[in-house]
């Protein structure tokens, strides 16, 4: 009986250590400072326990940066992500997926699969900056990039007047398109307003 019940003491305690890593999903995180890339320009995939906010807990840990929450009346409020806290009309924003969701970071669970990018926002009116995103393809024999900024509904439109960083190498574009020969590139594209891109890599 001793036995047994030291037995059953042990698959207890293995579980309680194995269960929150099953439970936990494995989620693209990034997050954007007022001046540089935080964590995880590439957005590279971590374990999070539940939430957007967890999100941001998994990052702090990978990427060992500070950030603070307080209490307020609706819920749990992020006003601190490295050196900046907020202030004014200036604060501290995420997407899940490419949308603003209309409830705090602790009521947004996520699932394995999806992307959570915190950023420092301005606003000027209602709506956030855009947060910017690359596209390629071929046109013609060359390798051809297209920026785009998704509002905070998750839409769309081509975003014009851009920087792109093409292998180290900074290229204005008025239209939002760079094109250039085939080969291996790594871009991010960048914009007074908008919130960078993440960083793509590839051919």
């Amino acid at each position: 009986m001793y036995r047994r019940s030291l037995s059953l003491l042990a698959v207890v305690a293995a579980l309680l250590v194995f269960v929150p890593a099953a439970l936990a999903a494995r989620v693209h995180v990034r997050v954007e400072g007022k001046t540089q890339t935080i964590f995880g320009s590439a957005e590279p995939t971590l374990n999070v326990k539940a939430n957007a906010l967890d999100a941001l807990e998994s990052a702090s840990l990978a990427g060992e940066f500070y950030y603070h929450v307080t209490a307020s009346a609706f819920g749990p409020y992020v006003d601190q992500i490295g050196r900046y806290p907020a202030a004014g009309t200036s604060g501290w924003i995420f997407k899940v997926n490419g949308i603003v969701p209309p409830v705090g970071a602790d009521q947004v669970t996520v699932k394995d699969g999806d992307t959570v990018l915190w950023y420092w926002a301005t606003f000027s009116g209602a709506a956030g900056p855009l947060t910017l995103e690359v596209e390629t393809s071929i046109v013609k024999g060359k390798r051809c990039f297209f920026a785009s900024g998704r509002n905070d509904a998750g839409r769309a439109s081509r975003a014009r007047g851009v920087v792109y960083t093409l292998n180290s190498r900074r290229i204005s574009s008025a239209t939002g398109v760079v094109c250039t020969r085939l080969g291996r590139y790594t871009v991010r594209v960048a914009k007074t307003g908008a919130i960078r891109s993440r960083t793509y890599s590839g051919r």
